[in-house]
């Protein structure tokens, strides 16, 4: 019996942390559905940060990928603030080292950019063995131990980089940690991780009374009672240097959202006929019917992703 209480204990442990069987979270192939990767609401939300980050940079889904399998073997995904000597942070980097001050390392964003603006100085890192191009960044004791996460990390940058369409679920099981329930709280995350000038480009919309923000800042507006948070995503076939296009970059957005739904009490995410809402059971992506005001409508509710946040 005292086993069996241990054993329960501990599992009560790793629901509330995130940890153990409490995954919360999960991405799959588009190419195989049975091939799977399940990952906690914390880890969602700083593998959509580093994501976000990159994209925003420019760089390459390849460079994501590097990225996130550099930060799987590193630290698990979490953000933690302890490491081999004075390592801190997703990518464990060393301010003696000059990575950075203490609390920038330990800002998800910021170490995000740093990993990524070493790598961009790595010639021909896209084409490099991930090891390889990990390994010429971190300079770590066991190089090759980044290898192991590659599948996963590469499943996630599909999806978070929007090349893969509606493979990434949460059950948006909201964390102690969560903040309040306000569109506003959505929309200083987007700014967060994808910076101000990339929403200022889509005027993404909170309703209808203008917020205060910090300038420069997105052209973002909320009711009192809202919340709903709209980002316009244009329609088209536009790509940018490396071939995204305007859908794929609408599907990182509400991929984004799902990975945060935990921590921003997201309850539904719409973008181009699918909706995702926030269940117990595990949270999916289902078609939505399109508004019945007409083409017009319709063409609107494929046109934005649309957030829905919590009471």
């Amino acid at each position: 019996m005292l086993v069996l209480a241990g054993v329960g204990a501990y599992l009560v442990v790793q629901y509330v942390t995130g940890g153990g069987a409490a995954r919360g979270c999960t991405v799959v192939s588009v190419q195989d559905r049975t091939v799977s990767y399940a990952f906690t609401p914390e880890q969602a939300v700083n593998a959509a940060t580093i994501a976000a980050v990159g994209t925003g940079r420019g760089m390459p889904e390849r460079a994501v990928t590097i990225a996130l399998a550099t930060a799987l073997q590193e630290s698990g995904l979490r953000n933690i603030g302890h490491g081999d000597r004075d390592s801190l942070g997703l990518f464990q980097q060393r301010p003696s080292q000059g990575w950075g001050t203490e609390r920038q390392i330990m800002d998800p964003a910021y170490s995000a950019g740093i990993f990524y603006a070493h790598l961009a100085h790595v010639p021909g890192y896209a084409e490099l063995p991930l090891t390889v191009a990990a390994q010429k960044v971190q300079r770590s004791g066991f190089p090759e131990a980044y290898a192991k996460h590659e599948p996963d990390a590469k499943l996630l940058a599909a999806a978070l980089t929007g090349r893969s369409a509606a493979t990434l679920t949460c059950d948006g099981r909201t964390a102690r940690t969560a903040q309040a329930a306000r569109p506003d709280a959505v929309r200083t995350a987007l700014v967060r991780d994808f910076g101000r000038d990339a929403l200022q480009e889509t005027g993404a919309v909170v309703g209808g009374t203008a917020v205060p923000s910090p300038s420069p800042s997105p052209s973002v507006t909320a009711t009192a009672h809202g919340r709903t948070v709209t980002v316009p995503v244009p329609q088209g076939t536009r790509t940018d240097t490396h071939g995204r296009t305007e859908r794929e970059r609408g599907w990182q957005l509400a991929q984004w959202a799902v990975a945060n739904s935990s921590a921003l009490r997201i309850t539904r995410v719409t973008y181009e006929g699918r909706e995702w809402t926030a269940s117990n059971g595990g949270g999916d992506w289902h078609p939505v019917r399109a508004p019945s005001s007409g083409a017009a409508g319709a063409e609107s509710s494929l046109a934005s992703v649309r957030i829905v946040t919590g009471s």
